[in-house]
């Protein structure tokens, strides 16, 4: 009995902090730096070549220091909900919308025939998705738009024995490898190649072998967690997630009968995705038009599937009401950088860590950026931002200690897309989870061993890259 007590005391005090707990400790430490860290500023000047406004490399200087207060230190909060209000709100959207079509019963039906059609050659659903999505990230720059795609993956996986973090990770996880490599991703490799005065797109060829590498890593990492799922689903990093989503499980023993209004919610849902890629692609449409398109979807598919105005008016709430704690992540996550901006730090940190590339090695330097682009990826996750932050000052340090500047971008991009997957400041990753209900602890805790996977190989491939001279074609 006693051995018993000591071990029930044992677990309580390795229990992992709440995600809540987690994000607030790491504000706290930011608004502690802005009293430790020298506060700075670059110049900012709008570059007409990439369109982007961009830091002055020389510019940098010390400013008055403006440490967070006592009271500054609970407004970040409000504020970072504020600063992400579009992607909170899009979450309250997408889980609203998918609700209205999942209540008609066409998701359930249509999944549990492709689930069923699958039986036997489950293997074949998961490199499927991390290939499909991974060309949308190289492309045009999937990442938050995966969000409307997770609930349809974590269905179809379940269906077929495995667990949310399985249907999140063959989504996110593929348009993470795509985004990534970059090959034709104009938010990322072509706003840094631009900066870098380099022929847009140019290494092409060298960047689809990076997504074939990320490709072949994830997928068999993917495919390892899912197979010991099926087997055990007691495994499962959301095990107590499965048992509390039991009951929406499809039970493929007793598929329900398509119907014919079935056939035109499924159809809506196909037009309303293509829709959605046709616009993001060919018009810029990001989270207003995306929201807006998904909100349509699910109106019109309710209305297909016989459900009243008031009926639907319910399922929304319901399907908003469901994520809440994840919704409201997102904007505790951004109250990280509100603190950093307002402190006057986040220049600094950048500056410092460009500062320390300077006295490394020839041989290291490169790696030695790709580290930095890293570290300055949790404070500044918006890839584009990144860019146009750190490229203009990594551009003219290339040259000086010997890189060449392809060479840096691939520094930068693989500095911004890998830690996206698992950082809490990115507003798609914490979209994405709140949206699977998924706890950030439990995502880490299945995703580390694969960074550090991703991260090794990076460094790896830049080492390769600085040796070979990648060039600008």
């Amino acid at each position: 009995m006693a051995a018993s007590h000591k071990q029930n005391n044992n677990k309580k005090k390795f229990k992992v902090p709440h995600t809540y707990v987690i994000l607030f400790s790491v504000i706290l430490i930011m608004a502690i730096l802005t009293y430790i860290i020298p506060a700075g500023e670059y110049d900012r000047e709008y570059d007409e070549v990439s369109e982007k406004t961009v830091v002055i490399p020389t510019s940098f200087h010390n400013v008055q220091q403006n440490p967070i207060k006592f009271f500054d230190l609970f407004q970040s909060i409000p504020k970072g909900m504020q600063d992400a209000s579009s992607i909170i709100f899009f979450i309250f959207i997408v889980g609203g919308a998918f609700q209205m079509i999942t209540a008609t019963g066409a998701i359930e039906a249509g999944i549990g025939k492709l689930a069923k059609a699958l039986e036997g050659k489950e293997k074949l659903l998961i490199p499927s998705f991390i290939i499909i999505f991974s060309l949308g990230g190289a492309t045009f720059g999937l990442s938050e738009e995966t969000i409307v795609f997770v609930p349809i993956g974590i269905a179809l996986a379940r269906a077929l024995g495995f667990d949310a973090i399985t249907g999140t990770a063959m989504i996110t996880l593929g348009a993470a490898c795509g985004f990534t490599s970059g090959f034709m991703n104009p938010f990322t490799v072509g706003v840094a190649q631009k900066i870098a005065e380099l022929p847009l797109f140019s290494g092409l060829r060298v960047r689809i072998a990076f997504l074939i590498i990320f490709l072949a890593i994830t997928i068999v990492y993917v495919i390892r967690y899912a197979e010991k799922v099926k087997k055990d689903p007691s495994i499962s990093f959301v095990r107590e997630l499965e048992i509390e989503e039991k009951d929406k499980v499809i039970d493929l023993s007793n598929i329900p009968q398509l119907e014919t209004q079935h056939h035109l919610v499924l159809a809506t849902i196909v037009v309303g995705f293509g829709f959605i890629i046709w616009g993001v692609f060919k018009n810029g449409w990001y989270i207003t038009e995306i929201s807006s398109a998904f909100l349509a979807m699910g109106i019109i598919g309710g209305f297909l599937g016989k459900l009243s105005p008031s009926r639907l008016a319910q399922e929304f709430i319901v399907g908003a009401k469901s994520i809440v704690f994840g919704a409201l992540v997102v904007g505790i996550a951004r109250g990280i950088l509100v603190v950093m901006q307002d402190g006057m730090i986040l220049d600094s940190i950048v500056n410092g860590l460009a500062t320390a590339i300077q006295s490394l090695p020839n041989s290291i330097s490169a790696v030695g950026m790709y580290i930095t682009q890293v570290i300055i990826n949790f404070f500044i996750p918006s890839g584009s931002g990144q860019a146009a932050a750190t490229m203009p000052i990594m551009k003219p340090l290339a040259d000086i200690v010997g890189i060449t500047r392809q060479t840096a971008v691939v520094a930068y991009q693989f500095g911004d897309g890998f830690t996206n997957s698992i950082i809490p400041t990115s507003a798609s990753l914490m979209g994405v989870l709140s949206v699977a209900k998924i706890p950030y602890e439990k995502w880490f805790k299945f995703l580390w061993p694969l960074m550090l996977i991703w991260l090794a190989t990076g460094a790896i491939l830049i080492i390769i890259v600085n040796i070979i001279g990648f060039g600008p074609f």
